[in-house]
């Protein structure tokens, strides 16, 4: 009942916030464009404000130093949850996802994805895709952004394998650069399409770099990082009430 009652709750003001936002940013897309990743930034930090005090989740970051403190990086995650679209705003200096090509004919969303510098791909384009992901790539790296990539292609449950998706690959030996991994257990307490959200404490886990290598070589060493660091959080994802 406890968490029924915080999720509706939660639900409920994290929509209004979001919809208030949304109608206020049409200033910020007509006449203050540059300021369009910080205003992402600040929602981004109401959204997960909400969810530290009303589901009672408390995120617990490690190995923060595996990140470059600035210029480009490339970052590997899992995507169990929507949490994970929203973390890396906070973490990082000039954080840049890449995103369905859809979300960006989301009313209100849409329109400032694209003004906060993200990289939204059209994966039914084949390989005309990849061309353009590495070409967009190109441009962060040389803007000096930090950009998340999610390889597995859609958010997954706790636990649930998919095979990765080869563009991560494809952008490191692009770029020559190597590829930060990171392991989460959101999805214990923020689940795909799930009301409820659970408390506890929600890791994420950044590993340490991996070099550019053949395909087959670099995804098996991603999903190995994944696994050996979420040995740290797997013991203590209970999602119990309080």
């Amino acid at each position: 009942m406890i968490s029924f009652l915080r999720s509706i709750t939660f639900n409920i003001v994290a929509f209004v916030l979001t919809l208030v936002m949304g109608v206020c940013a049409f200033p910020v897309r007509w006449f203050f464009q540059k300021q369009a990743l910080s205003y992402a930034r600040l929602w981004s930090r109401g959204v997960l404000w909400l969810f530290r005090h009303i589901c009672g989740v408390y995120v617990h970051i490690i190995g923060q130093e595996n990140i470059p403190s600035s210029g480009a990086a490339l970052i590997a995650s899992q995507h169990q949850s929507a949490f994970d679209t929203l973390i890396w705003m906070l973490l990082l200096p000039r954080p840049c996802y890449v995103m369905k090509g859809e979300l960006r004919r989301i009313p209100l969303l849409g329109p400032m994805l694209v003004l906060t510098g993200m990289m939204p791909i059209e994966r039914s384009a084949g390989a005309k895709a990849m061309r353009l992901l590495l070409q967009k790539t190109d441009k962060a790296v040389k803007a000096g952004k930090q950009i998340i990539i999610f390889p597995e292609g859609t958010r997954t449950q706790p636990g649930e394998h998919k095979p990765l998706k080869p563009g991560i690959v494809a952008m490191a030996q692009h770029t020559k650069i190597s590829v930060i991994p990171v392991a989460t257990n959101s999805g214990q307490f923020w689940g795909r399409n799930a009301f409820i959200k659970r408390c506890g404490t929600l890791y994420v886990v950044i590993g340490e770099a991996i070099k550019p290598s053949p395909r087959e070589v670099m995804l098996k060493e991603i999903e190995q990082s994944w696994a050996r660091n979420s040995l740290i959080f797997t013991p203590k994802t209970h999602g119990a009430e309080t």
